[in-house]
């Protein structure tokens, strides 16, 4: 059964920089777009950045110049980092790392979520 395993968040005062790792295992499985998402108190979880397999990315508008998405495709070591600098009071959040997975011998695309890391920044 695959999972997304989180780590990286943790309180920083604003400006100051966080790095977010997630890595996916368990299985046999293919990898297509990996992301992070966010959840704020009381908002809808919003898309910050997402990495194709092919490389592309996109970003929120409001984390554009200032978070960095990045993936580690080796076979052994699927992970997707999440660079996050000049944070500020609004990234506060729940950070979400999802990925789309095809696990060997289905046909169906699926979605996975981890489980959650909490990002504060506040002075």
């Amino acid at each position: 059964h695959v999972q997304l395993v989180e780590s990286g968040g943790g309180l920083a005062q604003p400006g100051r920089s966080l790095r977010l790792s997630c890595a996916a295992s368990g299985g046999s499985f293919s990898i297509d777009t990996m992301a992070w998402y966010r959840q704020a108190p009381g908002k809808q979880r919003e898309l910050v950045a997402a990495t194709t397999s092919g490389g592309s990315t996109n970003y929120a508008d409001s984390v554009k110049c200032r978070f960095t998405i990045s993936r580690d495709n080796a076979k052994n070591t699927r992970t997707v980092y999440l660079q996050m600098n000049s944070l500020k009071p609004e990234d506060t959040g729940v950070y979400y790392c999802n990925a789309r997975i095809l696990p060997h011998g289905n046909t169906l695309w699926e979605d996975r979520w981890g489980q959650g890391t909490q990002v504060t920044v506040s002075s």
